[in-house]
């Protein structure tokens, strides 16, 4: 396993993140265990969750299927760099009482001693704001932040699906408080969705932030769903099926397919090696459902594509440029 730094920060991060989300509503407990296992044996130090997986009536279950992998000891906590986020409603479905959502100091308190009483740890290396809140002030949320540093209840703050300008403000207000701010910022990224390069890792680049693609292969659409298709062996279904019913889109995806098929490529190996190439990018965020699919993940590490390859990707996948540039002169 490959490491880097976290954005301007001195932690040492794995190249792949161990995204979570399946656990609990896709894939149950013991198998969660077991792909935990298999992350940390090949050198995956990095874990990401949130509040809310296991959604539904069941939010939080995530972090408890993690909080009791971290109870079999092992050294498994001491190894982890841990990640979970706030903002979510945590209070049932449909319920009206206030202040269990959103990034106000009362619900940043109140959701950062939930987490830790489901993940069994007294600390969270890295706590993330899942979105923007329009309605609280920076002042009042970094406030609530060097508060639980101080008290060694989180250690860095990161951001989740925040535009560029969000991130400056985030930073410019944490900069007046002589304080950190955010270190990372977790957006979807990947070959088919290469938006953030205009504004948010441009954005992430200039404050030190590392960025932490999620959706690296966009729902499945990168995974060579057509093929599957074509054998038999998965039919496309969610994003990725919706995504296929646009001809323009099916005929980009087909060519995609016939371009790394021409390479001996695998597609979904070859879009997580991609965003490994990808300036300011950390690492991007895989969620296996199985031991097997973790696999397939990691031999991405390790595939160097050729510049005839990144060529062929960027002819397929144009990025949109640079900013300004992109949508002026």
């Amino acid at each position: 396993m490959e490491y880097t730094q976290l954005g301007r920060t001195g932690l040492k991060v794995s190249r792949l993140v161990l995204g979570t989300m399946n656990f609990g509503p896709q894939t149950d407990e013991p198998t969660s265990h077991a792909i935990l296992d298999a992350a940390l044996d090949a050198g995956i130090n990095f874990t990401d969750t949130a509040n809310v997986y296991g959604w539904g009536e069941n939010k939080g279950r995530t972090e408890e299927i993690i909080g009791t992998w971290f109870a079999q000891g092992g050294g498994r906590r001491d190894k982890t760099v841990l990640a979970t986020k706030v903002y979510g409603n945590m209070a049932g479905d449909g319920d009206p009482w206030p202040n269990h959502d959103r990034l106000s100091a009362v619900n940043i308190r109140r959701a950062v001693e939930a987490s830790l009483r489901r993940l069994q740890t007294d600390y969270i290396d890295l706590y993330q704001f899942h979105h923007i809140d329009r309605r609280t002030p920076f002042e009042e949320i970094w406030q609530a932040v060097d508060v639980l540093i101080q008290q060694g209840k989180i250690l860095y703050a990161g951001s989740s699906n925040f535009p560029g300008y969000k991130i400056a403000q985030a930073n410019e207000a944490a900069a007046r408080r002589g304080a950190v701010g955010l270190v990372s910022e977790q957006c979807l990224y990947n070959l088919a969705e290469r938006r953030a390069e205009m504004e948010v890792i441009p954005a992430a680049q200039e404050y030190g932030l590392g960025v932490i693609p999620w959706s690296p292969l966009h729902g499945g659409l990168l995974g060579g769903v057509i093929k599957k298709e074509a054998t038999g062996a998965r039919r496309a279904s969610g994003r990725s099926a919706d995504a296929l019913a646009d001809t323009a889109i099916r005929a980009q995806v087909q060519a995609y397919e016939d371009l790394l098929d021409k390479h001996g490529l695998e597609p979904g190996e070859t879009a997580l090696a991609w965003l490994l190439t990808r300036p300011g990018v950390t690492g991007p965020i895989v969620g296996p459902r199985t031991p097997e699919q973790l696999g397939s993940a990691l031999r991405a590490v390790e595939l160097k594509l050729s510049e005839e390859v990144l060529a062929g990707l960027d002819e397929v996948f144009p990025g949109p440029g640079p900013s300004p540039e992109a949508f002026a002169w």
